[in-house]
């Protein structure tokens, strides 16, 4: 009878050591979970729209219908093409060159019509006291956008000694080939002079 009371007394007082136990135990609970991040979206690029397009026009033409002076329509277009060649590479500008004949009535009239354009006219003339074809003068104009007002004007010339690609004239005679080379130069001589008149020229590259 001892033994079984011993017993049950041992009994019941480990069990209330064990829940005094339990209860002076601080129960640590496990920190939240951090958030995920939602993943932004990068914004998407913006396109080249017209924001990067050129704010500056050249439109291009040759009078061909001079009376005082008739030309093959190839010389004419030798100039323009020499001339719009350069004002290309030589500004950022974006170059419209017309295959039709420009008076000087009509590129006026361009020119106040439209405020971002620049009209460059082309004219082909005899130098003074010519005595053949290869003594022709390159003069142009260049009238302002919107206002039309003169904003160059000059002269260009056939000469084989300036500065470009050395051209092999044909013995005997001048052929119209050889010309139509020489009033290239004189129209990239004349692109030249109109990007300096304006300050928009931008290094050039020389031919080698």
């Amino acid at each position: 009878m001892k033994y079984r009371l011993l017993t049950t007394v041992a009994v019941l007082a480990l069990c209330v050591f064990t829940v005094q136990a339990q209860s002076g135990r601080r129960h640590t609970l496990p920190e939240p979970a951090a958030p995920v991040p939602t993943p932004t979206p990068e914004p998407s690029p913006t396109p080249k729209n017209a924001e990067e397009k050129s704010e500056l026009i050249f439109f291009i033409g040759a009078d061909r219908n001079d009376s005082f002076a008739t030309f093959p329509f190839t010389y004419y277009d030798a100039v323009v093409s020499g001339c719009a060649n350069r004002l290309r590479m030589g500004s950022s500008a974006d170059i419209d060159a017309s295959n039709q004949s420009l008076s000087r009535g009509d590129a006026i009239k361009k020119a106040k019509t439209d405020t971002k354009t620049y009209v460059v006219l082309l004219m082909l003339k005899f130098d003074t006291m010519a005595r053949s074809y290869d003594d022709m003068i390159v003069e142009f104009v260049v009238f302002a956008p919107g206002t039309a007002k003169v904003a160059v004007t000059g002269r260009s010339y056939m000469n084989a000694n300036r500065a470009g690609p050395i051209i092999a004239q044909p013995r005997g005679s001048t052929s119209a080939l050889y010309r139509e080379q020489m009033l290239k130069l004189a129209g990239e001589d004349a692109g030249n002079r109109i990007l300096k008149s304006l300050h928009l020229d931008v290094s050039i590259p020389k031919k080698p």
